[in-house]
């Protein structure tokens, strides 16, 4: 286990806004950790800190000498280019012959599901996007992967290639994420960032269930400690305001140790209180059972069918989650719920008078100069949300924004401060079914939290489009998947519908492209330098794995690990090794799948 980097009393501000300060933290080469906090704590800032993007504006940090880092950020965009000349060209810098380039590039390819029939870069989906700007850094090899909300904006077939990738891959690696489960699949080491804590951060060894366990220990006792300190501190404040006479008396300490505790009262309450976003979604509460009812829905796009024959009702309490791979119609089929486009066959009926609030976040487009208080309030200085008054002060700190900030332009605000401003616009409109598309993305894990809770109160329907797996969970009573035509029944839960999944005999597209992407290359025989390259690889590769031997037991020397210069000579030469044995493997493999091809 060898230190990356240490972060020592760094402190980060945006304007009269604090981040975080005094953070101190390390993180060492077996760590897979996952990164949370509320919004506007500042994750992404300290992923831009740690690639030199930005500096703190106090407190140190040390890098192990050489350390490469990757960053895969939210957005990925990428020129009108094949995706193996954008892999090739990520390693001109490199002095390794073509050849070689070219073998990492397919390699890389192959592992993120990619064929040379793929359309250029500039074309992929979010999702295939992601596994691109992933393969950009892994194939540079670096010693630390950080990533940002990996999984926002990917269906579930990306997230569980991801997911899967990231379990069996041998990485070190940062995610900042709010996915609970994919935290907990993929994380062996869990930090909060959030004032909540004395020092500003919280980290536990292990998944993500141990954390939730340690937090709660340490929040409760967090809250014994308050109670404990409450009694002397009401004494001590007596004794302070105690007549002039009897202050002459007094003990200038105790007097200090009275105003330290008095202090120590303050920060201790002011970290116990808890702040979670108010949500209260307003319904008509009508009596009717049947809300909506869709018979034989059928809906092209061009000449692509999404669905076809779908059948459903939905009544007061029914939580029908859509699934399905991204363009398998599940925005399209809301869209119909809706009323904004009509079906191509079928009907859908609903019942008189009926009120839909239809989210979608990308619809929100509110201008990035417009203020806080303007995107809150568009008109006046109160809201009316369920036939009363509500004070612009009082509304924006249910979405827990603080009036000193109304005049602060949204584009100074995070990803998930400006998803609570979209829920606060949702929130006023009395609703018989919410129709909620991807409605989590950006959100903190508390907002997810009291997002979920609301929606189970919610007495109306909801249909919910999510990526989140322990939303689809918790909330859905119901499930339709969608993209497959032969499939059209409901599912009453998550796991049915995933066991399925499993026994189907197809078999998924991500495993067929790794299947035929060696196979697919040309039946040519050895040339005879390829021959001579074959027989001596296996060679290399013993030579080459006893000198990272040799080097590790040098390791275990206690005067070598004292000499930092030393010992950073030494790991950067194992790092060296083993990227050149993980080539000559990769090479062994692709003389070998066309030796056997030729016959030879």
């Amino acid at each position: 286990m060898t230190l990356l980097f240490n972060c020592q009393s760094i402190s980060k501000s945006f304007g009269s806004k604090p981040l975080f300060q005094d953070l101190s933290f390390s993180l060492f080469s077996s760590d897979q950790l996952g990164l949370i906090g509320p919004n506007g704590s500042g994750k992404s800032t300290l992923l831009n800190i740690l690639t030199g993007k930005e500096k703190p504006d106090s407190g140190t940090l040390s890098f192990k000498k050489g350390l490469k880092i990757g960053y895969v950020p939210q957005a990925c965009e990428f020129p009108p280019l094949p995706i193996k000349e954008i892999l090739i060209a990520t390693l001109e810098d490199f002095d390794i012959p073509d050849y070689e380039k070219e073998v990492l590039a397919e390699t890389w390819m192959s592992k993120m599901g990619f064929t040379e029939s793929e359309p250029t870069a500039n074309l992929l989906s979010g999702g295939w996007k992601k596994r691109l700007s992933i393969a950009k850094e892994l194939i540079l090899s670096p010693d630390l992967l950080l990533l940002d909300e990996p999984t926002n904006h990917l269906d579930l077939e990306g997230i569980l290639f991801l997911e899967n990738f990231l379990k069996k891959a041998n990485l070190t690696f940062l995610i900042v994420s709010h996915d609970r489960y994919f935290l907990q699949n993929t994380t062996n080491r869990i930090f909060e960032l959030n004032p909540t804590y004395p020092e500003g951060m919280f980290s536990i060894d292990g998944t993500y269930d141990n954390f939730l366990e340690k937090k709660e220990e340490f929040l409760q006792g967090q809250l014994h400690q308050e109670r404990s300190i409450a009694s002397k501190a009401r004494r001590e404040t007596h004794w302070l305001r105690q007549n002039a006479k009897a202050r002459t008396t007094k003990s200038q300490a105790r007097i200090d140790e009275a105003h330290e505790l008095l202090e120590e009262f303050s920060d201790i309450k002011k970290r116990n209180r808890q702040k979670t976003t108010s949500l209260d979604f307003s319904a008509t509460e009508r009596v009717t059972r049947k809300l909506i009812v869709a018979k034989n829905l059928s809906k092209k796009l061009g000449e692509k069918t999404l669905f076809q024959h779908l059948d459903f009702t939905l009544s007061p309490g029914t939580r029908l989650g859509l699934i399905g791979p991204n363009g398998s119609g599940k925005t399209t089929l809301l869209k119909l719920l809706a009323s904004e486009i009509d079906p191509d066959l079928g009907s859908i009926k609903t019942a008189e008078g009926l009120q839909t609030v239809y989210f979608d976040q990308h619809r929100i487009q509110l201008p990035l100069t417009l203020s806080l208080r303007k995107a809150l309030v568009p008109y006046g200085d109160h809201v009316n949300f369920r036939g009363r008054e509500i004070h612009i002060n009082g509304w924006c700190k249910r979405f827990l924004f603080s009036p000193d900030l109304l005049d602060l332009p949204i584009s100074k605000l995070s990803g998930g401060e400006r998803a609570r401003i979209a829920i606060a616009h949702l929130m006023l409109q009395p609703a018989d079914v919410l129709l909620l598309d991807e409605p989590t993305n950006d959100l903190d894990i508390p907002t997810l939290e009291t997002l979920e809770e609301s929606l189970l109160d919610f007495p109306g329907a909801v249909v919910l489009i999510t990526h989140d797996r322990c939303m689809l969970h918790r909330i859905c009573n119901l499930f339709l998947p969608l993209g497959n035509l032969e499939d059209t029944q409901l599912y009453p839960d998550y796991s049915q519908w995933e066991s399925s999944m499993i026994t189907k005999d197809a078999k998924p597209k991500v495993k067929e492209k790794k299947d035929t992407d060696i196979s697919t290359l040309p039946a040519t025989k050895l040339s005879y330098k390829e021959k001579k390259e074959y027989e001596q690889v296996e060679e290399k590769i013993a030579k080459l794995e006893a000198e990272v031997k040799a080097l590790n037991h040098l390791l275990e020397n206690d005067e070598i690990t004292k000499d930092s210069k030393k010992l950073q000579e030494i790991c950067s030469a194992v790092g060296i090794f083993e990227t050149q044995i993980e080539q000559l493997y990769i090479r062994y493999e692709m003389l070998d799948q066309k030796k056997k091809q030729s016959g030879d």
